[in-house]
């Protein structure tokens, strides 16, 4: 497992023009639906659900089938965060009909406490502290204004002044988040963003979704979504993954997505990768499902040390 994959091995490069590259040029790996190691069946079908998945569920063998189309990741946050992980896709809620504002990770089921994903990230940003991380708060369910707050105060209560607040994206460098001592970067997707300077608008994080079982059209899309992406201003996800129709589900009940997806068609996904280059216009950040079935942090180590080599060059020239 790549542990400090990226950032560390910049430093112990002792190069300052590395530092200086933007974050939006450089090739980071994210996993899709960061949480979902972990989901519970035991827990009322989430809010996400249509009334239909919500019925059927009250039958126990559905919730155990869900539970397979649901989990996308078998790491832990740290196990995830030891092998290169440093975006996280984060999805939300509360729970209805429970007491209180608690929000949980949902995927389909309800994942673990949101607060404690946050201090599992945070005891490893802590022994780590040169280390940035991405935590991308995109999807919002059965929360109202007061739920957003209770969230964001806990955000500001495990990170801190580990928090950067928004800026040029252009500024965003190595250099710049070591001096600041800033190791999180806060997307939300929600119009409450604009009253907290530490959390960037979900426009400044686009991921276009390809939403296909074809790897072919995936792969193709990824293509043309790289073509169209903004030269500055944001960051940039290629979210490589394949989204399972309800035929899809309903043919392979048992199987579950890793064995009826993922697992025959990410070799192909890691080939595109390869192809690939970080830069202006190319691949920022990667995301996929079991991020550890194949090694893509050793793919995106190489492909950033082409560019910073490049990078340095031309500063020397």
């Amino acid at each position: 497992m790549y542990g400090l994959f990226y950032f560390t091995r910049l430093c112990a490069e002792e190069s300052p023009s590395s530092w200086k590259t933007n974050y939006s040029w450089l090739y980071f790996l994210g996993s899709h639906d960061s949480f979902s190691y972990w989901v519970d069946e035991k827990s009322p079908v989430g809010p996400d659900q249509a009334t239909a998945i919500k019925r059927l569920a009250r039958i126990s063998l559905v919730k155990k089938i869900m539970k397979k189309w649901s989990v996308t990741q078998n790491l832990t946050f740290k196990e995830q965060l030891e092998g290169g992980i440093r975006y996280f896709d984060l999805r939300v809620s509360s729970k209805p009909g429970e007491i209180g504002q608690e929000i949980y990770f949902i995927h389909g089921l309800f994942g673990i406490k949101v607060w404690d994903g946050l201090m599992e990230i945070n005891t490893f940003l802590e022994q780590h502290p040169k280390e940035v991380i991405f935590l991308d708060f995109n999807h919002f369910y059965a929360m109202d204004d007061s739920h957003h707050f209770f969230l964001i105060n806990r955000i500001r209560s495990a990170f801190g002044s580990k928090l950067c607040c928004v800026e040029c994206v252009e500024y965003v460098t190595l250099q710049y988040m070591w001096e600041k001592k800033h190791q999180v970067l806060i997307f939300y997707h929600y119009p409450l963003y604009r009253e907290f300077p530490f959390l960037w608008p979900g426009n400044k994080m686009p991921a276009p979704w390809a939403n296909t079982t074809n790897v072919h059209k995936l792969l193709q899309f990824l293509e043309t979504t790289l073509e169209e992406r903004s030269r500055y201003g944001t960051f940039h996800v290629s979210q490589a993954i394949l989204t399972p129709r309800v035929k899809t589900i309903a043919r392979h009940l048992v199987r579950g997505l890793k064995n009826t997806l993922v697992h025959r068609n990410l070799p192909m996904i890691l080939n595109w990768v390869k192809a690939q280059k970080p830069g202006v216009m190319g691949v920022n950040i990667i995301t996929s499902d079991f991020v550890e079935l194949v090694d893509f942090a050793a793919t995106v180590i190489a492909l950033n040390d082409l560019l910073l080599e490049e990078d340095d060059s031309s500063s020397k020239s």
